[in-house]
């Protein structure tokens, strides 16, 4: 158990100072993140219908979450999207996340229970969470939420922005719910304790997943609907649903937050604010969808940043509002003192130290400790 007493004092900390201060600052909990530094990606073709595999990660982004506070991300590996076998490819990156966390051993640490999350903070290590946003490498195959339980998967989204064989993914124009092989996976994650996360998903899929799921569900990386009218946002039907059920959203940095497609801090802030309105104060955090590195050349990055939104809308898999001229992430919130602007927004917005903490990361980490223990 976290001492939330200990956590509480620290959110001065946070605010205020830099890495020096992150034994005092509080627990971050990215819900769906990374440790990959986006400079890599320029100067190379790189989208969904790529063969090799590459992860990206380097001192680098490990360095740059390290000094954003980060305690604990869950990073996406396994197949989301592309050519790839989905069961052979998600075996092939479980692989390389275990070398990748072996070799950067006193940095990072594979988390399996909520006590982890903890653990890596007083290590100080970043703690990483490994979650599927597809599941397409389960499909009919129950027996895989075992395998891939027992490789370290704690988190399983159920769609991508497409439909497949589970439901119906936000794009999906039909809305159809969740199908009867999806109910039988949900059922199955639930036994196994792994999260049920209905990022990505068409709506009617999110409610009959809620409804279906024996333990709580969460959002881990999404928007308000009722702010910002688009389909990778959640309706107030929705964020209550999971709240109502225990369940935990996370707010993402993305574009989706504002109807331009060019969203600011400002806009994270109303959403979680609104988020918090319908949800309450214990089932909101934070789920950025995106790392922690700063992009040192924007230049550049916005031609590879043009490219890859090119796959991406070939493959059918791009979400109403990502364009060749959108960033994947909040233009000011960027970089390692990301987390600790935020808590100044908040701060600034009026909101207690206690109710920033949670959202930070102590709900987080009592979400997951009421499914994985």
């Amino acid at each position: 158990m976290i001492d939330r007493r200990q956590i509480l004092a620290g959110t001065a900390a946070l605010a205020v100072a830099g890495p020096a201060a992150a034994k005092d600052a509080p627990i971050v909990v990215n819900a769906l993140g990374g440790l990959s530094n986006p400079n890599l990606q320029i100067g190379r073709e790189a989208g969904p219908a790529a063969d090799t595999l590459v992860l990206d990660v380097d001192a680098r982004g490990i360095g740059d979450a390290k000094a954003a506070g980060m305690t604990a991300v869950n990073v996406t590996l396994g197949y989301v999207a592309g050519p790839q076998d989905p069961y052979s490819y998600t075996l092939e990156t479980l692989d390389a996340w275990d070398r990748l966390i072996a070799a950067n051993a006193k940095d990072l640490t594979l988390v399996r229970k909520a006590s982890d999350i903890a653990a890596a903070k007083a290590a100080g290590k970043v703690g990483v969470i490994y979650g599927f946003q597809n599941a397409v490498q389960i499909g009919e195959h129950l027996e895989r939420v075992d395998e891939f339980a027992r490789r370290g998967v704690r988190i399983v989204q159920l769609t991508y922005n497409p439909a497949n064989l589970l439901g119906d993914g936000s794009m999906a124009p039909e809305n159809r719910g969740l199908t009867e092989a999806g109910r039988r996976v949900v059922d199955k994650l639930n036994a196994a304790r792994l999260m049920v996360d209905l990022s990505h998903s068409g709506e009617r899929t999110c409610l009959d997943a809620i409804a279906a799921s024996k333990a709580p569900i969460s959002i881990n990386h999404t928007g308000c609907r009722a702010l910002t009218d688009m389909p990778r946002n959640k309706t107030d039907a929705e964020l209550r649903g999971v709240a109502e059920k225990g369940g935990f959203v996370g707010i993402y940095f993305m574009p989706f937050l504002n109807p331009t497609s060019h969203a600011s801090a400002a806009d994270v802030v109303a959403h979680i604010e609104h988020a918090l309105k319908v949800c309450g104060e214990d089932h909101v955090g934070i789920g950025t969808d995106g790392s922690a590195a700063a992009i040192d050349d924007m230049e550049a990055y916005k031609t590879a940043l043009a490219e890859e939104n090119r796959q991406r809308v070939a493959a059918g898999i791009a979400a109403k509002g990502e364009r060749a001229d959108t960033y994947p992430f909040v233009l000011d919130l960027r970089g390692p003192d990301q987390f600790r602007k935020l808590a100044r927004l908040l701060e600034a917005r009026g909101h207690k130290p206690r109710v920033i903490e949670k959202v930070l990361g102590l709900n987080f980490v009592a979400y997951a400790q009421r499914i994985w223990g």
